[in-house]
């Protein structure tokens, strides 16, 4: 692992952390690897990017979840 890989990978490359209505929120720049990662992290619960390039972690439920922060595809 390279340090550019620890600095900017999921969960080391967080910036901040939040719970925010049952959601936990990692602000930083993450992407489609490190969604990847969350599915396995966090079994049962539904991963997204949001809006700010943040990774947000919502409880078990059915379908996709609309992020807290926008949905990337829709700026």
């Amino acid at each position: 692992m390279t340090v550019e890989a620890l600095v900017g990978r999921w969960p080391t490359g967080a910036e901040k952390v939040e719970l925010i209505h049952r959601v936990i929120v990692f602000a930083g720049q993450f992407d489609e690897r490190d969604l990847d990662t969350a599915r396995r992290t966090y079994p049962g619960r539904r991963p997204v990017i949001n809006a700010d390039g943040g990774l947000e972690i919502h409880p078990a439920g059915p379908g996709r979840p609309a992020p807290l922060l926008g949905d990337p595809h829709h700026r």
